[in-house]
């Protein structure tokens, strides 16, 4: 099953979340699959599609925890500004952006945060992000023009644009 299904599944997974991260996942689809092989019908059809299923599950909950964690960011670092006077100023503002660029990339659709993080983070080129997760060059630089765009508004909205 793994050595015919892996590697359709891993591309798939790969251009939603990375590579290392779909690894991950994969792996865990492959777990899930052989823990509920009683429930797999095959005379409803082939594998493949019960184990984009899988996959396609597993995705869509490492994105709602990659969400939640971003918004816990900006909720502890809202939380921690209680007691501004005990803290120099400009620590309590990094505080505030952090929770507002935070808040922000939580808001951002899954491509545009993708794409942000991916060059902002993982440091690639455009071309690079394209090849990472299979979209044309021109949807990278649309998608990075249009997050950057939100983030800037979100950190100008609360006077934290500089």
């Amino acid at each position: 099953m793994f050595d015919a299904y892996a590697r359709d599944l891993l591309r798939y997974a790969g251009q939603r979340v990375g590579e290392q991260v779909a690894e991950d996942v994969v792996a865990q689809t492959f777990l899930i699959a052989y823990e509920q092989r009683h429930r797999y019908d095959g005379t409803r059809g082939a594998m493949l599609p019960w184990l984009y299923g899988i996959c396609g599950n597993l995705l869509r909950r490492h994105h709602r925890t990659e969400v939640r964690a971003l918004r816990a960011v900006a909720a502890t670092h809202a939380a921690d500004e209680v007691a501004p006077d005990a803290r120099s100023a400009e620590r309590v503002d990094a505080q505030r952006a952090v929770a507002r660029v935070a808040t922000a990339l939580a808001k951002l659709p899954r491509r545009q945060r993708e794409v942000l993080l991916l060059f902002a983070v993982a440091e690639l080129e455009y071309a690079e992000i394209a090849l990472a997760l299979g979209i044309p060059l021109g949807s990278v630089q649309s998608a990075l023009h249009r997050a950057r765009t939100k983030i800037k508004s979100a950190l100008s909205a609360t006077g934290g644009s500089r």
